[in-house]
């Protein structure tokens, strides 16, 4: 009984606050958690510099904080506000997602735009394939590729609540819902002129040469460099670098050597200088897939996203 009470005392508490608040408020406090200027989000709102001030003091007084702190000429965020800043961009995607909600998706008519994360190597093999995709069912929809990093990876649920989904390898995520897109597989790269290395590489030239890696963090790493680190090799890493489109500049007209998607590498080795070679172990395919956050799962738009992302795999697939 007392468990009842309790619950239902929070229920009419959540009403309440509810009730008080303005979703207004939550606009106007996600632009001066980004600005950090009264001037300046009225300005990204479109309002006058009054009316953000005022909705600053209701919004001081909501939490019981400065929220914007005067510091010399600036202003800063307090603790609080540091932490509100985490979150407000995910609660206004949330409270858009209510209100945009329709039973149909008609991409004929439709006008928004979709946010997928991924790396530079899937923006450039399959980015195209998407777009076109894409643009042939729906002229007024929008692609944003943003760009990935080791915080996506390492908090995927947390981050896909405020995207429409992100392209990343097998081997990274479990438990959350996935499309198999395509597979690749890898290959060496050295330097054209790189006359140390014929027209084969060994495994013993491998833990020699100097390499060039991706990431090389315990929870981002490319898993042709962990698969290779179990065969008893460990590479001797010269360079890393957080992008694959970088990785032949860096080999070119060295001795490094690098591992690198087959389709990226074929499509930029004549114009970086580099040399593509087989590696010598018999290496795991790269199986990329797109994954989402659950509660997208039976939204329709997002629905007909996963079919023009299967399509562009297929496409892509298909060269």
């Amino acid at each position: 009984m007392t468990r009842f009470i309790n619950r239902r005392y929070s229920v009419t508490m959540s009403v309440d606050v509810l009730r008080k608040l303005d979703l207004n408020l939550l606009l106007t406090l996600d632009a001066l958690l980004r600005e950090r200027n009264v001037t300046r989000a009225a300005a990204r709102l479109g309002v006058t510099q009054p009316a953000v001030s005022a909705a600053l003091g209701r919004l001081r007084r909501h939490f019981a904080d400065e929220l914007l702190r005067r510091s010399g000429n600036k202003y800063e965020l307090t603790p609080l506000a540091e932490q509100l800043a985490t979150t407000t961009g995910t609660a206004l995607l949330g409270v858009r997602r209510v209100f945009e909600a329709t039973p149909i998706f008609d991409p004929v008519t439709a006008d928004r735009e979709f946010t997928i994360i991924m790396s530079d190597y899937a923006a450039i093999v399959l980015g195209d394939h998407l777009a076109t995709a894409m643009e042939r069912e729906a002229p007024g929809v929008r692609l944003r590729l943003q760009e990935q990093g080791a915080h996506a990876v390492n908090h995927p649920l947390e981050v896909l609540r405020s995207v429409d989904g992100m392209i990343l390898p097998h081997g990274f995520l479990s438990d959350i819902p996935v499309l198999d897109l395509f597979e690749d597989s890898w290959v060496c790269v050295v330097a054209t002129e790189n006359d140390q290395v014929g027209d084969t590489l060994t495994l013993k030239e491998l833990s020699q040469l100097p390499w060039v890696v991706t990431y090389n963090a315990p929870t981002a790493f490319t898993p042709a460099v962990r698969q290779l680190q179990m065969l008893g090799i460990e590479p001797r890493v010269q360079v890393v670098v957080e992008n694959f489109s970088a990785l032949p500049f860096l080999v070119a007209g060295t001795n490094r050597v690098a591992l690198m998607q087959a389709m990226l590498a074929e499509r930029v080795a004549r114009s970086a200088g580099v040399r593509i070679l087989p590696c010598p172990w018999d290496v795991v395919p790269l199986a990329e897939g797109f994954w989402w956050h659950p509660m997208q799962t039976a939204d329709p738009a997002h629905l007909w996203l996963r079919t023009m992302l299967r399509r562009a795999g297929g496409d892509l697939s298909s060269q």
